[in-house]
């Protein structure tokens, strides 16, 4: 919803509140423990998904995102 289906975050949610792509330049090179603690814990607007899934779904999306990002 928020970076939408692509990732390129061009969905009005995004524009909105201003996400970035997972293409950004930052959000490419942050090393993957960043991604994750991102997804647990929360940053900025994006909400923490601690609790709402496991580690290893976390792991899962972070892998997705680096797919989204080639």
């Amino acid at each position: 919803m928020c970076h939408g289906a692509d990732g390129l975050a061009t969905t009005p949610m995004a524009k909105m509140m201003k996400i970035p792509s997972f293409k950004d330049p930052a959000l490419v090179k942050a090393p993957e423990s960043q991604l994750i603690e991102a997804t647990t814990d929360g940053k900025g607007k994006m909400p923490a998904y601690k609790g709402k899934l496991t580690d290893a779904q976390i792991k899962e999306v972070v892998a997705y995102v680096r797919k989204l990002q080639k």
